[in-house]
């Protein structure tokens, strides 16, 4: 990131504070950063502080005489190497998508050539709002980054997404992006690897109403996939049944059975590495229903048979192998003995390890993870999931710079 130039929109919402904090980590990371902040945005941070933290002048105004004849809104827009709006409200993504300049900050938007990168921020309802996912789908048609938001306690009191993604996350993004706009495309981190990656649950069949699933979200998954995309990463992303939004840049395939993933799996092969985050059920009904079962004086008696084994299979697919299989393990109980057993039955060369005793990381917002290789063990802090995911996605980068082969760990 050294000598790039990043131009920050800050728009008005309370996670305006850790735009402070972003500015600051992009700079130690040898970013120069102007900012812009919309009128709204001043009540939440001073143009002072912003202009401390930057060592560079802070725009607010479009009719600043001063402003405009010294750097107008349209050398902002052109001379940087990338826009970044970070919080980004309901309100300036919507402004976006019309194309409405009524202020500095839109205005920039409106005439910048430069790619643009966003972070929600804003109410669960505001987020779900179909008004806001219009625009969202939108941005991304127009090849807008989305990153985020997050899941978790809100100012207001409610939880759900809506939290702008921390700085250490967006700093990830951000450094993806700019390498994978780099003028030798080489120089994105993971640049020409394909990635496979499953995520969510699946559902099998009792009968045309009732399946037997798991309490996977599907969260974890889809960030490790755009954590990858974001890398230069060719991924393909296998999902099971879930909620969450598509990942930008990523090609999803979307599957209710393991005996449909693990058919997208091998189409999606060769690849160079896979990722299996999906929780996969074990087991499916030998013979499902063609017609609503119906409610009697005893209950149905379901003969179960075992699902393919994805993961085992893909592990051990011959020539056509990844070089790097990294499977999930969650556990009630002995953790990391079960997972270093994984390992070697499975034939993987990494196990990503969480407990899930009393529900914990299903849904959540954040995961404890354990990374268990042929090496030994990293125990890894608590993190959010996204922060989980470029943590792997940094991990994988390591690898395919030292080793490159199925023996790295």
């Amino acid at each position: 990131m050294k000598d790039q130039r990043i131009l920050l929109i800050i728009s008005g919402g309370i996670a305006a504070y850790k735009s402070l904090e972003l500015i600051r980590r992009l700079r130690e990371q040898g970013a120069t950063v102007r900012c812009i902040l919309t009128q709204a945005a001043t009540e939440f941070v001073t143009p002072l502080s912003v202009a401390a933290l930057s060592a560079q002048p802070v725009y607010t105004e479009i009719f600043s005489l001063k402003d405009e004849s010294e750097m107008g809104h349209i050398r902002l827009s052109r001379e940087a190497d990338l826009v970044v709006v970070a919080p980004a409200t309901g309100d300036i993504l919507a402004k976006m998508v019309l194309g409405i300049a009524d202020d500095l900050a839109t205005a920039t938007l409106l005439a910048t050539n430069r790619p643009v990168l966003v972070a929600p921020a804003m109410n669960v309802h505001m987020w779900h709002n179909p008004a806001t996912q219009r625009n969202i789908a939108q941005l991304q048609k127009d090849g807008v980054t989305i990153v985020g938001p997050a899941e978790g306690p809100l100012a207001d009191g409610e939880f759900g997404p809506g939290r702008v993604v921390e700085p250490p996350v967006l700093v990830e993004a951000i450094r993806g992006k700019l390498a994978g706009l780099a003028a030798d495309d080489s120089s994105a981190p993971l640049r020409g690897a394909r990635v496979l990656v499953t995520s969510g649950p699946t559902h099998e069949a009792i009968d045309p109403v009732r399946y037997i699933a798991n309490r996977s979200s599907g969260k974890q998954g889809h960030a490790i996939a755009a954590a990858l995309a974001r890398l230069g990463a060719q991924v393909t992303l296998v999902a099971g049944p879930t909620q969450e939004p598509n990942p930008p840049g990523v090609q999803t395939v979307a599957v209710e059975s393991a005996s449909q993933m693990l058919a997208a799996c091998q189409a999606a092969l060769p690849t160079d590495i896979a990722i299996f985050a999906a929780a996969v059920a074990d087991w499916r009904v030998a013979e499902a229903s063609g017609d609503k079962i119906k409610k009697g004086a005893t209950a149905p008696s379901l003969h179960l048979v075992e699902n393919p084994d994805i993961l085992a299979t893909i592990a051990t697919a011959g020539p056509r192998r990844p070089k790097l299989v990294i499977g999930f393990a969650a556990e009630t109980d002995t953790l990391i003995d079960n997972a270093r057993s994984k390992l070697a039955r499975k034939n993987c060369d990494w196990i990503v390890a969480n407990s899930v005793a009393r529900g914990a990381v299903f849904g959540q917002a954040d995961n404890l993870v354990h990374l268990v290789t042929a090496s030994g063990v990293e125990d890894w802090p608590r993190l959010s999931k996204e922060e989980v995911a470029e943590r792997l996605a940094r991990r994988v980068t390591d690898w395919m710079k030292t080793s490159g082969n199925k023996d790295a760990g």
